[in-house]
């Protein structure tokens, strides 16, 4: 492979949602946007600096065996206010996952936080210091 980067990015994250129709309207409060794609059962927010994608699924398109309860990778969105983001998600009947927790010994350059939406699903946010170094040299 060389020097090819094999992960080169997150194409969409997708959630699965039992009400799909009350995730859409859920996600599109928080986030503030309405989904730019939405078909019966499928609906994708395009995000952030490189536009991301956050689909919502309805659940009975879910994998065979697929579990119902809130477990397995956590992705993590950055966010500039993590307090103020995570405030925002609890106060809409998010349930606190991780609390906010400092992965770089007390220096904030890589802090998370995690709430599990009304639908089940763990959704990560976090102030991530190289992801703006990122954003920085990009533009």
């Amino acid at each position: 492979m060389g020097n090819q980067h094999v992960l080169r990015g997150l194409a969409t994250i997708s959630f699965y949602a039992a009400d799909h129709e009350a995730a859409k309207q859920w996600y599109s409060t928080f986030l503030g946007v309405e989904p730019y794609f939405n078909v019966p059962g499928y609906t994708e927010f395009r995000l952030g600096d490189y536009q991301h994608e956050l689909g919502i699924i309805d659940a009975h398109f879910a994998p065979a065996g697929a579990s119902g309860n809130a477990a397995g990778a956590v992705a993590y969105w950055h966010v500039d206010d993590l307090q103020g983001t995570l405030d925002r998600l609890l106060s809409l009947g998010a349930i606190l996952y991780q609390p906010i927790t400092d992965h770089s010994q007390g220096q904030g350059r890589f802090v998370t936080a995690s709430v599990t939406d009304p639908f089940g699903n763990i959704l990560g946010i976090m102030t991530n210091k190289h992801y703006l170094e990122i954003v920085a040299q990009s533009k």
